[in-house]
């Protein structure tokens, strides 16, 4: 009898930990959360839903989250105008 090796029909990617973080930017046109390895930033499609300011608050930064962590950092180049102030943020 031979031998057959399963192989799994998923690709394996190897796991690569980022140290990526959500950060708060300012610039002249822009206040918002962004990723602090690349350019992408969250732009939220309309304005707050909910039936209260705490609702609002809470769907908005599930959105966010959610958002951040399915982003592709390689998919949002940056550019290198950022400059990094106190507290975690940055300004352009």
């Amino acid at each position: 009898m031979r031998e057959t090796v399963a192989y799994s029909p998923v690709p394996r990617r190897p796991k690569v930990t980022t140290l990526r973080k959500l950060i708060w930017i300012e610039k002249p046109s822009f206040q918002g959360c962004a990723c602090s390895e690349c350019g992408w930033v969250f732009k939220p499609a309309g304005p707050p839903v909910g039936n209260s300011l705490d609702e609002m608050k809470e769907i908005y930064q599930r959105l966010r989250d959610k958002e951040f962590a399915s982003h592709v950092c390689t998919e949002y180049p940056r550019s290198d105008s950022r400059r990094r102030v106190g507290n975690g943020k940055v300004v352009y």
